[in-house]
């Protein structure tokens, strides 16, 4: 039998880990608490979405649904260039479990496919969404999108960016970002005092190798959505990168764009740590993020 790891044994090996994005490392330490996870209603898997082969999703159907069930898309992160939601599972379970109908979709991955590919998948995965969810008891008034990492990156430029929406419009209930990419000329012009690599393997992949045109996809400098329910939150051992830009990504809605979002940080965990939690009883992501998926408008 293996051996579960405990709270506090998770929570002694993660900070001595500090600031790292390390994925097997962080699969491998949730393992044996996500193997012996509960699970949620029946997945529907593999539906497509569009004409790329990545363009397919999960759904998750909410257990015990009284009515139509509020619905959450979620993104999968991976630096731009690797990721797959069926390595989010969990986080479909979690949600059906919760009475929330839970989308997973995959998208279009650097260098095959470059910005802005990730915000058009998120456009086209929720007009999908948008026009079906009903057939499967999700609610089409109450969709709400969130993402992890290059997740929250693709959600941000999609949602803040009107040249990105949807023809029929966002029409979101609201959108959580967690620990993503908003600046991509922070990182190109930081990179020494972010701890950021030479080529960079993320964002060089996927915003190409044109670094004068990095401003000009930085979704911080393209906002121009009308304000509507937004949650920023970042890990308290996040890479400073991730840091510094939920601050920025904050301070400019607020002061520049009339939002009002919600911002918080997810204490003990890595950038990876928090979302492997999920499903596992910790709820230092999943329960702020269950109660937007909620109450956005809160």
């Amino acid at each position: 039998m293996t051996q579960m790891p405990t709270r506090e044994e998770l929570a002694r090996t993660i900070r001595a880990a500090g600031p790292v994005i390390d994925p097997p490392a962080a699969k491998a330490l949730y393992a044996p608490l996500l193997a012996d996870a509960p699970r949620g209603g029946p997945a529907l898997r593999d539906i497509p979405y569009g004409a790329d082969e990545r363009h397919r999703l999960d759904l998750y159907l909410p257990l015990e649904a009284s009515g139509p069930a509020p619905v959450v898309i979620f993104l999968h992160g991976g630096g731009f260039i690797r990721g797959d939601k069926a390595d989010r599972a969990a986080i479909g379970h979690y949600f059906s479990r919760h009475g929330v109908l839970a989308v997973l979709p995959n998208y279009r991955l650097g260098p095959q496919h470059r910005w802005p590919a990730g915000a058009e998948d998120v456009s086209a995965a929720l007009s999908w969404t948008r026009a079906h969810v009903a057939e499967h008891g999700g609610n089409p008034g109450h969709i709400v999108l969130a993402g992890e990492s290059a997740g929250a990156a693709h959600i941000a430029a999609a949602t803040l960016v009107r040249r990105f929406h949807p023809p029929e419009g966002l029409r979101i209930a609201g959108a959580f970002l967690a620990s993503g990419v908003y600046n991509a000329e922070l990182e190109l012009l930081a990179r020494r005092q972010l701890g950021i690599a030479t080529p960079d393997p993320r964002n060089e992949a996927y915003f190409g190798p044109d670094f004068a045109s990095y401003r000009a996809m930085s979704t911080v400098e393209l906002i121009d959505a009308d304000p509507f329910p937004l949650a920023i939150s970042y890990a308290e051992l996040d890479p400073v990168q991730m840091q510094a830009q939920a601050g920025e990504l904050f301070a400019r809605l607020v002061t520049r764009h009339g939002f009002q979002p919600r911002i918080s940080v997810v204490p003990n965990h890595n950038h990876l740590s928090q979302v492997y939690a999920i499903n596992t009883g910790d709820e230092s992501l999943s329960g702020p993020l269950l109660d937007f998926v909620r109450n956005p408008a809160a």
